[in-house]
């Protein structure tokens, strides 16, 4: 087997390979909300979600799309020599609205010319067979990726955090999507209160059989003015410390399927909206990825090594964990 020197599939190293350099995603907000706030499916939002933890001032929607457009552009032509760039709808669900208007809100981002693709961020409920066949003629001429919420395939999971879907939704959802020129990416939570070791492995299990492109791994993080940061107070719950972290995605990588692109590997916050845990802002990207390269090669561990395999080996950041919480 060809091992990837990161020990993983990287999916910065396959833009690059796909384009012949540098491709970056610069974020759209455009005023998208989710049917699980406007009373549609639920009321209040996912219990850990607080849009502003991951949102940059230059995607604010009271900013035109455009302009959210030619200022990313600008700044990161200028940082980091970009040439390409990907419009990532990333705020709320980006399919949340009738298709007219999202032909619209896309297209004025498609409109600048050196943006080569786009990236949608939504819900699998929000997604119907029109709005497929729109992004599958897009994928025509355009990098188009659609990245759905999996969070957890526990579904009790998805009913405490208030998603208003069952996993059943989100498998569905993607293999609607399938085999239409779309690259599919899949954004998993590892470390909810509820969840031990099997079931965080299980979710592991269960979405390496979907039909994915992309993955982002995400520890939880607590941010303010959100359910989950009220519950944290009341009763406070065990969240990944750095080393745990590292073990158990190192851990997680080896059962994921090895066809995945990895996309992200830890979840961050703005420092003054970031409850728990403090090291997601303390350490760099560049120290966190180093962290598990470094683990994975110490281990001599790669990406999909147990895939389809049962592994007998626990990560001991795991079973401290699910110590911590049946204790």
């Amino acid at each position: 087997m060809n091992i990837p020197a990161e020990r993983y599939n990287s999916y910065g190293v396959f833009l690059q390979e796909k384009f012949g350099h540098r491709v970056h995603k610069i974020p759209i907000n455009a005023g998208f909300t989710c049917p699980n706030r406007d009373g549609t499916v639920a009321q209040g939002g996912c219990t850990y979600c607080n849009i502003d933890s991951f949102t940059p001032e230059t995607a604010r929607v009271r900013i035109p799309i455009q302009q959210q457009v030619e200022d990313s552009i600008a700044y990161l032509r200028g940082r980091f020599k970009a040439k390409a760039f990907i419009a990532y709808f990333q705020p709320y669900s980006n399919t949340y609205a009738p298709l007219e208007r999202l032909q619209e809100l896309y297209e004025q981002a498609l409109q600048h010319p050196e943006i080569i693709g786009i990236s949608i961020g939504t819900r699998p409920d929000c997604l119907d067979d029109d709005k497929l066949d729109y992004l599958q003629q897009l994928a025509r001429d355009y990098f188009v990726t659609l990245e759905l919420g999996i969070e957890s395939a526990n579904d009790e999971t998805l009913r405490l955090v208030n998603r208003g879907h069952d996993f059943n939704c989100t498998a569905q959802a993607f293999r609607r999507a399938a085999n239409r020129g779309i690259y599919l990416c899949g954004h998993v939570v590892y470390g909810f209160p509820n969840e031990n070791k099997a079931e965080m492995l299980r979710t592991t299990h269960a979405l390496s059989e979907l039909p994915l492109d992309f993955i982002k791994l995400h520890n939880l993080h607590v941010v303010r003015h959100t359910e989950l940061a009220r519950q944290f107070r009341e009763k406070p719950f065990p969240v990944f410390d750095f080393e745990e972290w590292v073990a158990f995605v190192c851990e997680i990588l080896r059962h994921l399927n090895p066809d995945f692109k990895i996309e992200r590997l830890y979840g961050d916050a703005p420092q003054e909206l970031l409850v728990a845990p403090r090291w997601c802002k303390e350490k760099s990207a560049a120290e966190v990825i180093y962290a598990i390269q470094h683990k994975l090669k110490k281990l001599e561990a790669y990406q999909g090594q147990y895939f389809g395999k049962a592994s007998e080996i626990a990560p001991q950041a795991v079973i401290a964990k699910e110590e911590q919480y049946n204790g």
